[in-house]
């Protein structure tokens, strides 16, 4: 991790800067645009957002067994016991957890809520054991510890404009924070499927003739079109609650949200130029998109902390 951020941020002890950076290095090698859009933000608070992202990605990383040989059982119990281990650090102040270590000191830091992990624990094992959602209602408590929380943790970290609560904001980012994790869904429905899993609503589904089948046959007919069609107008809506609460941000802020939300409501477009064909390729947004995005919110922020 670059050295300024973690001084900026009143990071002095090596066992913590070294937590911070490996947090650092799950965030560059698994959310691309999540990281990019963090490069906005004042380099006393980048390390904090990675702290937070590490926390989640760890768990994720497990959950879906990337590179791994774990059986669903030793999954439930290694998230079961890292969950209440992490809790117990909370409580403490400390961590020797290569990830927790510097987690802890963020929340500790934020005075983050511990439900805030108790719900994103709880959705991590139910990715174990549930495979679908009967309906919308049932898959937003998922999504609430999976994405929402997520929001809802970044706010202390963005700060806000004076008069305004983090409370107040606190809304908005949930919204935005379920936006993003719907927009991975419609993009990821295909290598969901094969993981055994689908995130689109049961009732969605019957709503547009489209059974699991259906889609494990990979044809993206009208059907399907229609129920992905569906899917992107409802998330857009949700992007469009959360762009009111942009202006209760500290102005630091608003570049890494507006440009993460350009990229990740640039999921949508994408998917939508393909043709809907998501069941057997993943869509993305271009790193030439990524960068028109982004470049011209980092020039904005480096002339602004020059200033």
């Amino acid at each position: 991790m670059n050295g300024r951020e973690l001084d900026a941020a009143g990071v002095t002890d090596p066992g913590l800067r070294a937590s911070y950076d490996a947090c650092r290095r799950l965030n560059a090698a698994h959310g691309r645009t999540y990281y990019l859009a963090t490069r906005l933000l004042p380099p006393a608070s980048r390390p904090h957002v990675h702290a937070l992202y590490g926390f989640a990605r760890y768990a994720d990383e497990i959950v879906d067994d990337l590179g791994s040989t774990l059986t669903d059982t030793e999954k439930a119990e290694w998230l079961v016991g890292w969950g209440e281990r992490f809790l117990v650090e909370v409580a403490a102040g400390r961590s020797d957890h290569e990830i927790n270590r510097a987690v802890v000191h963020t929340w500790r830091q934020f005075d983050l809520p511990v439900a805030y992990a108790e719900a994103f624990l709880t959705s991590m094992r139910m990715d174990l054991t549930v495979t679908g959602y009967a309906t919308y209602d049932d898959l937003m408590t998922y999504v609430y510890g999976s994405a929402a929380v997520i929001g809802l943790e970044m706010v202390p970290v963005l700060g806000t404009v004076p008069g305004v609560t983090p409370e107040e904001a606190l809304p908005y980012a949930a919204d935005l924070g379920v936006a993003f994790q719907l927009s991975n869904f419609l993009r990821d429905v295909g290598e969901d499927l094969r993981r055994g899993r689908v995130y689109l609503p049961q009732e969605d589904l019957d709503a547009f003739g489209v059974t699991r089948d259906h889609l494990l046959a990979g044809v993206v007919d009208g059907r399907v079109r229609r129920l992905l069609a569906f899917e992107i107008a409802r998330t857009r809506e949700l992007y469009r609650a959360a762009a009111a609460g942009e202006r209760l941000l500290a102005p630091e802020s608003r570049d890494c949200i507006r440009v993460a939300t350009r990229l990740y409501g640039g999921i949508l477009d994408a998917i939508e130029q393909a043709d809907y064909r998501v069941l057997q390729q993943r869509v993305s947004v271009g790193l030439g998109r990524r960068f028109a995005v982004a470049g011209p919110g980092l020039w904005r922020a480096t002339r602004a902390r020059r200033r």
